[in-house]
């Protein structure tokens, strides 16, 4: 099986063919930044005087102007020149510049691809889930992000389910945050992540008033009446700050919550409110600035726009019409 390759638009994701140099869609440069940025100094000759060095036999010649080549078969980048994907093996084939369908590949209506907002290595590297599964990992799967160690060797599965996007954890060590958009019911052990703040949800056992054989009660402070608590989770997982409800909520943020975080810069002023209702308990992000992030259990339906963490990769859905 051989593999389709074309040249992606840094500026709209658009999949060209590797012989353009402009974009199809919106007419950006498909050159490399070292010759868009100006005029070139001393050193550098001038694609002019590229084009007279170079010899004839120029076939490839087009792949040396993409900024990223990418392979159709695991939607791997491959660098200009290469002429077998990295990841996969696959072979790019000689004559991609005749075939006349590989471009529009990547833009399959109805189906989603992953952003890489912030993490390893290409910020802003498009992920096209145009299959019906999609493996991420440290190590196995189609999306791979070797050097991060949070993530599991196989980590997170992408699928679709009754034509809808939903996101698996495939039994991982650190999980799967998704954002939430709005307060959100939550239960007892329920996961959250705030800047750089790991908590977890705890219920409080009811007091045990009830005194020794001899008569004598265990003195201890004043219990407040909590039905529940949030847990700070350091590394390791040992447990560090944990804090009861006052009226019957825990605010947590940088300053003047009943958390507070001073030395985090990913944390708002006051970013997350967990709080114990007459329907149960619920989570809310006070319009903070990163977000909060909630594990999920085993499985979620992603909508576009919805931003997720995998490891220390955050993520962005885009779904097309």
């Amino acid at each position: 099986m051989t593999v389709k390759a074309g040249i992606v638009c840094g500026t709209c994701d658009q999949l060209n063919p590797v012989d353009r140099r402009e974009c199809t869609s919106c007419g950006s440069s498909l050159a490399l930044s070292a010759q868009a940025d100006g005029p070139p100094d001393g050193n550098e000759k001038t694609d002019a005087a590229l084009h007279e060095a170079a010899p004839d036999t120029k076939e490839d010649e087009p792949m040396e102007q993409a900024r990223h080549l990418v392979c159709d078969d695991c939607y791997s980048p491959v660098p200009a020149g290469h002429k077998f994907c990295g990841k996969c093996g696959k072979p790019l084939e000689r004559n991609v510049v005749k075939d006349p369908d590989y471009f529009g590949h990547l833009q399959t209506p109805g189906k989603a691809k992953l952003i890489l907002v912030k993490g390893e290595g290409m910020d802003g590297m498009s992920y096209h889930l145009n299959s019906d599964e999609h493996l991420a990992g440290r190590s196995h799967g189609e999306i791979i992000f070797a050097d991060d160690p949070w993530l599991s060797p196989t980590h997170a599965n992408f699928l679709y389910i009754n034509d809808q996007l939903v996101v698996r954890d495939e039994d991982s060590l650190n999980g799967i945050f998704v954002a939430v958009r709005a307060t959100t019911p939550i239960s007892a052990g329920a996961v959250f992540m705030a800047g750089e703040q790991l908590f977890r949800v705890e219920d409080v056992a009811p007091l045990n008033q009830t005194p020794q054989a001899d008569g004598t009660y265990f003195f201890s402070s004043p219990f407040s009446g909590a039905t529940f608590r949030v847990v700070q989770i350091l590394e390791g997982g040992g447990d560090g700050m944990v804090v009861n409800p006052k009226d019957n909520a825990v605010v947590i943020g940088r300053e003047d919550a009943d958390m507070n975080f001073p030395t985090d810069p990913y944390i708002s002023g006051n970013h997350v409110k967990v709080e114990a209702t007459a329907g149960g308990l619920v989570l809310t992000d006070l319009g903070s600035k990163n977000g909060t992030f909630v594990k999920i259990e085993k499985e979620q339906v992603l909508s576009h726009g919805d931003y997720l963490f995998l490891g220390h990769q955050l993520l962005r859905i885009e779904i097309t019409n």
